[in-house]
């Protein structure tokens, strides 16, 4: 029995030794199998291009006239005219109303006959004097008589001449009674009606607004205060008016001023744009986003916003090299504008970057641009039942 026991033991550790040594072996050759490499990552891909790039900076602003008046009367008077429409163009000197002028005309022509009534007075003391100042010199006239009949003269002549500031006065109501445009403009709603008595500067009538050329007064932060003086003090700096959307560009004009101080409350201060306004797309009361223009990069090299990421470092993207891998490289921002960043530095005109699937990527992982994987499926799908379209 201990034979057979001892035997039996050899043969169950030849036993485990066998399936030990088999299993190694097993174990070495799966290790010697090569490791498959991790798929490409798909993404989409841009090329960074030249361009002419603006440099602006935005700001929001409000239509302002270039000039406001609120027609009044200076003399009092029944309405016999009214010469416009609400909304009505106007020129200046533009007859807008009239007011009954005949009581003012009365006391002109009143004014006007004192003066003939006096410049005749003037003739006859004048003849008188030369009669006397003859008189004198014959012995046949006292002094006294003359030098009395000097102080008539005198006195018809005062006389004309406050009858000619009587006529100036009288003719000046009569052209009040007259009331014009000052200027260039459009017409408001009128505040009063045919027949109406009006006061002397008692009401506004009506109110005129000239919208040929218009200002725009906006905000910018004083941060950018500095970039702005800078580029007003080295040449004419062009802005841009925009509508509420931001995308329908409204008109163009230029920079007149930088307000005179930054408002604490708010951090910023107020510009000054004047617009030519030839179509009126511009409107006072309006709000519209102003892109003041600082200056423009001449083949400024630009890429898709979506390429750009922001890390504890700062701006960067992924550039995809010959090798179809991806670097994070470090750039230089200058603007984001219109969904298309200026890059000041850090990429060359014609690299290709990485603007969706980013983040799957590191350093060193190899990619594939959406397009060429899309390209592969649009040959596969053409080619020819039983044909390999790798070929």
């Amino acid at each position: 029995m201990r034979r057979f026991l001892f035997w039996s033991g050899c043969l169950i550790a030849v036993a485990v030794l066998s399936y030990a040594y088999v299993n190694a072996k097993t174990e070495q050759t799966a290790d010697k199998k090569p490791v498959a490499a991790p798929p490409a990552v798909p993404v989409t891909a841009a090329t960074a291009q030249k361009a002419d790039t603006p440099v602006i900076v935005r700001g929001l602003g409000t239509v302002t006239a270039f000039a406001t008046v609120a027609l009044k009367s200076r003399v009092v008077g029944a309405i016999t005219q009214l010469n416009f429409r609400e909304g009505q163009m106007v020129r200046t000197g533009d007859l807008l109303i009239q007011l009954d002028p005949r009581p003012y005309e009365a006391t002109l022509e009143q004014a006007q006959a004192n003066r003939v009534k006096d410049q005749a007075a003037l003739a006859n003391a004048k003849v008188d004097l030369d009669r006397y100042a003859d008189l004198l010199k014959r012995n046949f006239a006292p002094e006294q008589q003359v030098a009395t009949q000097k102080t008539t003269v005198a006195q018809a002549e005062a006389a004309i001449a406050a009858d000619e500031a009587a006529i100036k006065a009288a003719q000046l109501n009569v052209d009040y009674a007259a009331l014009r445009s000052p200027i260039d403009g459009v017409t408001g709603i009128r505040q009063v009606d045919l027949g109406n008595i009006i006061q002397a500067n008692s009401q506004t009538l009506v109110t005129i607004t000239q919208i040929k050329p218009i200002y725009v007064i906006y905000t910018l932060p004083e941060a950018d205060i500095a970039r702005v003086r800078s580029a007003l003090a080295a040449k004419t700096v062009a802005v841009q008016a925009f509508a509420a959307d931001d995308k329908t560009k409204l008109a163009e004009g230029v920079l007149n001023l930088v307000d005179n101080a930054v408002d604490q409350g708010t951090g910023t201060v107020k510009l000054k744009a004047q617009f030519e306004n030839a179509d009126t797309a511009l409107w006072p009361g309006q709000f519209v986003n102003i892109h003041t223009v600082l200056n423009v990069v001449h083949d400024g090299v630009t890429i898709p916003a979506a390429a750009v990421q922001n890390g504890p470092k700062g701006a960067y993207t992924y550039v995809i090299d010959t090798d179809s891998k991806v670097e994070n490289r470090p750039l230089t921002i200058v603007q984001t504008e219109a969904n298309q960043a200026l890059v000041g530095g850090g990429l060359a005109a014609g690299e290709k970057v990485v603007t969706a699937g980013q983040y799957r990527l590191q350093r060193g992982t190899k990619v594939r641009i959406a397009d060429q994987i899309a390209n592969a499926e649009q040959k596969l799908s053409d080619a020819p039942a039983g044909t390999d379209a790798a070929q």
